[in-house]
């Protein structure tokens, strides 16, 4: 396989180790607050109503904000179009920016005891910008590589698959081969998830150094990538 196949193959994978790591750093810092997959804040938000517990101020904001950043994103994205190539770059390069922002807020203002407290909803919105980002741009540039945050969907799509190949009996047709990267991308998401637990438990706010480090390992193999098909202008 061409060095720059492997990349490609890479960079999605990347991206959900962040996507995982972020998202239940967040919750474990930020009081419930989930930054990667904001509709769950809308359970973790009614839970804070009816449990009285904080974060609800976050829970709140999260999917506006989430949104805003989608959108201005993809206006960013399409005026740099006109002028610059690599968009899809300077776009991963402002995600890891944000993630040393919110890192540097997190061990800076943290540990956050009141999730309704000004330092804690700072936080939070930076990282779900950062996120956002990167699932505005993976949907953009990365449209045909598995989702790194939405794993509900992914996974039924590989039950699905596994269904197909049971009654087709043959583990070499396109679902097969398409369940297989699904499934790693959910392996990966899932060690994101855990390599945050573990390293939050042990060091705190001071967890959040490692999404930047591998936001800018994903800019690196991005960037090392010298053929530009259709999803990589």
């Amino acid at each position: 396989m061409a060095a720059d196949d492997q990349n490609r193959l890479l960079l999605p994978l990347l991206l959900s180790f962040v996507a995982g790591y972020v998202d239940t750093a967040g919750f474990l810092s930020l009081q419930g607050l989930f930054t990667a997959h904001v509709t769950g804040n809308f359970v973790t938000f009614g839970a804070s109503l009816a449990l009285g517990t904080s974060g609800a101020l976050a829970k709140l904001l999260a999917l506006p904000v989430f949104c805003a950043v989608v959108v201005a994103v993809r206006l960013v994205g399409t005026l740099l179009s006109k002028h610059w190539r690599p968009v899809f770059e300077i776009l991963l390069g402002l995600k890891v920016l944000l993630l040393m922002a919110g890192a540097a807020l997190a061990i800076w203002l943290g540990p956050f005891h009141d999730g309704d407290s000004r330092q804690a909803v700072l936080t939070g919105m930076v990282f779900v910008a950062a996120m956002a980002i990167q699932n505005a741009v993976h949907r953009v540039y990365l449209g045909s590589a598995p989702p790194s945050t939405l794993m509900t969907g992914t996974t039924t799509q590989i039950m699905i698959d596994v269904a197909d190949i049971i009654v087709r009996g043959s583990i070499g047709s396109q679902p097969g081969a398409r369940s297989g990267r699904m499934a790693l991308n959910v392996l990966i998401f899932a060690i994101g998830c855990g390599a945050a637990a573990i390293l939050f438990m042990r060091f705190q706010m001071w967890c959040f150094v490692l999404p930047p480090i591998v936001g800018a390992i994903s800019l690196a193999v991005r960037a090392s990538e010298r053929n530009y098909g259709p999803e990589h202008p």
